[in-house]
């Protein structure tokens, strides 16, 4: 990820945040900031990339919302997702490429990689390999991720998977 793209995400997480109060008793730290990155990297390492999912469950707040760009998602939508994804490619990697917090809001630029053979989220089994790219934005609270906007790139994982022609 080159300069402009750390500060695009840099930007995007600070539009993102809340307006400070004065009367705003939380200071953030670097120690929050430091947990809020380790939390985000559970979920792609140890969630996507090991499919850890029922054990991580404790770092979702009850709350938690998937921001869609046509509808939100709840958890139990998110964790099937999740499943839908190692179902599809059982020895799915994922990588963080480069995160940027700031406070409550933790960027995450990753790429995922694996073999599709199996069926999930819709996808058939096709016997290829992909490698995907994506970014997704979390917001945490008291340590436990409630929102995420997330986008990869969805056309180049269908080209790779051989649905569609480019």
């Amino acid at each position: 990820m080159n300069r402009t793209m750390i500060a695009a995400a840099a930007l995007l997480a600070s539009l993102l945040a809340p307006a400070a109060r004065a009367d705003d008793a939380f200071a953030c730290t670097a120690e929050t900031r430091r947990q809020n990155e380790a939390t985000v990297r559970i979920v792609f390492e140890e969630i996507l990339g090991k499919g850890r999912i029922a054990e991580n469950e404790h770092i979702y707040h009850p709350g938690f919302v998937a921001r869609g760009m046509t509808r939100d998602a709840t958890r139990a939508e998110d964790r099937a997702a999740s499943e839908g994804w190692r179902s599809m490619a059982p020895d799915l990697q994922m990588k963080v490429l480069h995160l940027v917090s700031d406070c409550d809001y933790v960027a995450a630029h990753f790429e995922g990689s694996g073999t599709n053979t199996g069926e999930g989220n819709g996808f058939p089994a096709t016997g290829r390999s992909i490698r995907v790219r994506g970014m997704t934005i979390f917001r945490l609270v008291d340590g436990r991720i409630i929102e995420e906007w997330s986008s990869f790139d969805q056309y180049a994982l269908l080209q790779q998977l051989g649905l569609i022609s480019g």
